[in-house]
């Protein structure tokens, strides 16, 4: 119902923008790539269960992504971009110890299947401090909404914890075209909270292929998580990035 709720907004924000004065650009930026675990700790509950690495002690196998966003840029100045980001992480091996899981119980050297699932929906509101050809500077707020799945499977038991939560974060812009048809690009959504923090920072370089159609080629990094009564989490995500924006 709530991930209904953001796309309901998020589509009508783009619709609306149709609306908006002319020098107004619509444009579909398509990610995609290989995605590389670094750390991966969990703990649920945070107060009782067992801090197990989904990466360190289990294995987690590099995955293919993708990821979506639209985007409508008006008044020269101002954008507004709705982000629809899916990942999901497998992991498997042993542990020599017991594992305390969302009220669950896994003994010793028992093979174990772990699901991490984390879905982002974002939407965007960005203001360009500084525009020009050469160079674009902007900052602006974030909405994100993450719906999140950490699975334990070993011999015959499961367990899983689940959550969608809204984090409100800063969303900032830095671009550099150096040459006629390269540029460098560093955009990001980060926030620090005592609870946790959030961090998506995506640096690379921009070729412009044609007047309409930008290939870009870097790397994004992914890290941040959350320490509350609930659960106990802190991700590094690693990704090998290549994407295309189309503009209209």
């Amino acid at each position: 119902m709530i991930l209904r709720r953001y796309f309901g907004v998020a589509l009508s924000v783009v619709l609306l923008a149709g609306y908006l004065p002319l020098q107004a650009q619509f444009h579909i930026d398509i990610e995609t790539g290989v995605v590389f675990s670094g750390y991966n700790d969990v703990r649920i509950p945070n107060a009782t269960g067992t801090l197990i690495s989904l990466s360190e002690e289990l294995e987690t196998d590099p995955t293919v992504f993708y990821r979506v966003r639209v985007g409508y840029r008006f008044k020269e100045r101002h954008l507004i971009s709705a982000l629809f980001a899916p990942l999901t992480l497998e992991s498997q091996g042993q542990v020599n110890r017991t594992v305390h899981f969302e009220g669950q119980d896994f003994a010793p050297n028992t093979s174990l299947d772990a699901l991490f699932r984390f879905n982002s929906y974002r939407l965007t509101y960005r203001y360009a401090l500084h525009n020009s050809n050469r160079l674009t500077i902007g900052i602006g707020l974030t909405g994100k909404i993450r719906d999140a799945e950490v699975r334990l499977t070993g011999g015959s038991a499961e367990s899983k914890k689940t959550n969608v939560g809204f984090v409100p974060l800063i969303n900032f812009a830095f671009y550099w075209r150096f040459a006629r048809t390269v540029g460098f690009s560093l955009t990001g959504d980060a926030a620090a909270a005592s609870q946790g923090r959030a961090e998506d920072v995506l640096a690379a370089l921009i070729y412009q292929a044609t007047p309409r159609l930008r290939i870009k080629l870097g790397y994004r990094l992914l890290e941040g998580g959350a320490d509350v009564d609930e659960v106990y989490n802190f991700t590094w995500l690693n990704y090998v990035v290549g994407g295309l924006t189309f503009t209209f």
